[in-house]
Formats: structure tokens, sequence, C-alpha cells
């Protein structure tokens, strides 16, 4: 495989001068920020709490729809808080109905993309925290594009409230429901958008009407191995699933695909996960692209074995998730056989670590993240 640029990716992201920000928005202010806001405008601030209401609890965008704002005052009080963020330009939709991609335009033309997904048992959506990526791994196709900017929280927030409102009004196959999983797993390294990512989290838990409601251990954020920013997590207090894109046991290889891992090697990676579990007690999801003939060797699974056994006594801290590569077109990365994928799954729960396939969505539709607004 050719080196990748590995001097310049950055542990976080910083916006450049001069550059236009996203509208200001209820979700980037926690509920003292909306008031004083409406305050600092000559507005009612006890309508920030209405305002919320609207939006997180009854997820209600449309002004026409707030009859209880007085009309004099309804479109101030909307400019002011509850400006439009992003619109959707195109729409996917798999597996009958229940996988919904959607391609948004953000107010400056950056493109980025959500999944929404129905199981039996929870509904879920995937969203992205930047707008590109700046992290390079050869096998992504967000990667592919580079980094553009980083999402404002309540950028990151408006996904999922979309979300939310899509399953109660029942757009989504199977009739109303209620989202209950968020994956910080779309475009973007949420890490490197740490300040807007962690608000994002605090948003989405907060009980409504100052944010969702959902449970932080629904929510999860994953990671390429940002290992400061890991440890600075830990210590949030917000119990949230930690996700590893771990995608190599060993060094050599891990160089290649995760470039962050010259500055972060494995084994610091692994051990800062570990402190994540020790802290809050939260089990670490490790995510693993299978890539065929590239690291879906059998002596690479015994290899993660060793890695992870090698933290503490029992593998209770950790849980693997190998995931079946959605193939970009023309990447020398594409899928791994079956067999392979079975054999690595058997070496992994043979050693006692708790290992799932990950059940692919949208399969018929442009899986990865990044394709759609790479197509557009």
């Amino acid at each position: 495989m050719p080196d990748q640029p590995i001097t310049t990716l950055p542990l976080v992201f910083n916006e450049p001068r001069g550059r236009k920000k996203p509208p200001r928005h209820l979700a980037d202010l926690d509920e003292a920020g909306r008031k004083d806001l409406l305050v600092e405008m000559g507005l009612p601030g006890f309508r920030a709490k209405q305002l919320s209401t609207h939006y997180f609890g009854r997820l209600v965008h449309d002004p026409a729809e707030m009859t209880d704002l007085p009309a004099g005052q309804r479109d101030d009080l909307v400019s002011a808080l509850l400006p439009d963020l992003m619109n959707p330009i195109r729409e996917q939709s798999a597996d009958r109905g229940k996988t919904v991609k959607t391609l948004w335009r953000l107010f400056d033309g950056s493109l980025v993309e959500s999944v929404l997904m129905r199981y039996k048992d929870r509904a879920t959506i995937c969203i992205s925290s930047q707008a590109g990526c700046g992290m390079a791994c050869p096998f992504c196709a967000t990667g592919q594009g580079g980094l553009q900017r980083n999402m404002s929280t309540a950028e990151i927030v408006h996904q999922v409230v979309v979300g939310a409102r899509a399953m109660a009004n029942g757009d989504v196959a199977g009739g109303p429901g209620r989202l209950s999983n968020v994956v910080f797993m779309g475009m973007g390294e949420p890490l490197a958008n740490y300040k807007a990512t962690v608000n994002a989290v605090r948003r989405l838990t907060d009980p409504a009407p100052a944010g969702l409601g959902l449970s932080a251990r629904h929510v999860t954020v994953s990671t390429v191995g940002l290992v400061p920013r890991i440890k600075q997590l830990a210590d949030e207090g917000i119990p949230v699933t930690l996700a590893l894109s771990l995608h190599a046991p060993d060094d050599e290889l891990r160089n290649e695909l995760v470039p962050i891992n010259t500055r972060f090697s494995v084994e610091e990676t692994v051990s800062a996960a570990h402190e994540y579990f020790q802290k809050t007690g939260r089990r670490v999801s490790i995510e693993y692209a299978m890539m065929r003939d590239i690291n879906d060797q059998a002596w690479r699974a015994d290899r993660l074995a060793e890695v992870l056994s090698d933290h503490g006594r029992g593998m209770g801290w950790v849980h693997i998730n190998p995931i079946p590569l959605n193939d970009i077109p023309g990447s020398q990365f594409t899928r791994s056989r079956e067999e392979d994928m079975d054999e690595f799954v058997r070496r992994l729960n043979a050693a006692g670590i708790a290992t799932t396939m990950r059940d692919t969505r949208g399969s018929d539709i442009d899986a990865a993240c990044g394709q759609l607004a790479a197509a557009e």
C-alpha cells in the first residue's frame, strides 16, 4: 500500500480565522444561555423554555405549529433560537424502507450524511460530526475527500432531532416509534471536534425540554484513537459507550490503515480504551472493518485477542464488532470472504472475547459514509 500522509494529522481541528460560523441555535446553548440570549435581544427570557419544548419535547420546527407563542413575537423568537441549519438534498432507502440515508447541505454548502436504521427492538441514527474527515484512512470514503470543517453542536444535534421526528411521525417503515440510539459513526472524527461533540452529547442526554432526553448509555462515540481526547472524555461524567476503530492489532499494518497510529500506537490506544472502561464502567466496543487479505488473517485474530487480553484479568471490558467492509468503487480495499470472517470471529470467541459480526444495513445503496457526498 502507498505511504499515507502522517505528519499533518490534527489532534483537534481548529477553524480558520474569518470563516463564517453556522447560525446560532438553541441546541448550541444550555438553558441559561438560551434565556440570556433572548433577554439580550429584548425578548422575554421565559420564551426560551417554550422554544426548547417545541424543539426537543414536541419535535416541532415549523413556527406555525408554535401556537403558544404570541404572533407578534413568533418570527423574532424563531429567528433568534431556531434558524434553519441544514437542508436535505438527497435521500436513499433500503431494507424495505427501514434504512434511510440522508445527504444534507449545510449553510455554507458543506455536505454531510446521516443514516436512520430501524430494527425490531430499537431505532438507531448514525450521525456526522465533521464535514469530511482529516484522519486520512485510505479505506474510508470520507477520508478520501479530506476535511472541510467542524460541525457546530446544533448541526450535530439537529440530525438526531430530525430522525426522532421521522420516527415519531411514522415516516420510517413500521409506523410511529421512538428513536432510541445514537452513534457518532458518520462522517468525521468526533474527538477531533471535541467541544462540539461533547456539547452535542449533553444536549442529546439532557432531560426534555433542556435536551432530547436520551439515555447516555444509548449514545456511542467512535474514534480512531485520539488518546488524549479518550482520556478527557473519560472524565466528562457522561457514561457514553466508547467505540474504538482499531482495524489492525499490529502497528505495522495500523500505521497504514489508520495513520494517526504513528502518533499513538496500538498499545497506547488500547490502554486508553481500557482506562476509559475503568473510569466509567462502560464496556468498550472495538470496531474492526474486515478487508480481504489485508487485516482478516486468522493470525491477526489471535494477535488481537492477545493485545486486548494484556489489559487486566477477564475480558468483560471489551466487545469486538467485526464489520464487513462497505466496498468503494475503484478502491483496492474489498470485503473479506465469508469463510475468513467466520474464522476470525470463531478465534476471538474461542479466546473468550465477546465478538459479534456487525449487521450491515443499506448494502444496496451507497452504504459507506461519504459516498453520497462524493457523488454529489
